[in-house]
């Protein structure tokens, strides 16, 4: 089966503007007992995601998503790279164990 193709139009950007990038902040809010005081390298293992700038790919971030655990980042992650359009290829590494072709069913073979 032949791949897809999509027609895409290039353009040029600049350095610091080619990538996609995401923020991810982790809480550090009461943690510490003074006013504005942090423990330095501590933080809650809950935060939020957030989509970078980049006027190169025309993002322009929308509210950050919170999420409540590390098991809900990746989650998170994602729910931001679809609310700001991004299309994600996979790499090298990952086409060993994707595919885009669906499984079909085959007549059985007899004994």
């Amino acid at each position: 089966m032949k791949k897809q193709e999509i027609e895409l139009e290039e353009q040029e950007a600049e350095h610091g503007e080619k990538m996609v990038e995401i923020k991810v902040r982790f809480w550090t809010s009461n943690l510490a007992e003074g006013k504005d005081a942090i423990f330095p390298k501590y933080a809650r293992a809950n935060g939020v995601v957030r989509m970078q700038p980049n006027k190169a790919h025309n993002i322009v971030p929308k509210s950050p998503k919170p999420f409540n655990s590390l098991m809900e980042l990746p989650s998170v992650i994602e729910k931001v790279l679809i609310d700001h359009g991004i299309t994600l290829y996979e790499s090298p590494k990952m086409r060993k164990y994707l595919t885009s072709v669906k499984p079909h069913k085959t007549k059985p073979k007899h004994k």
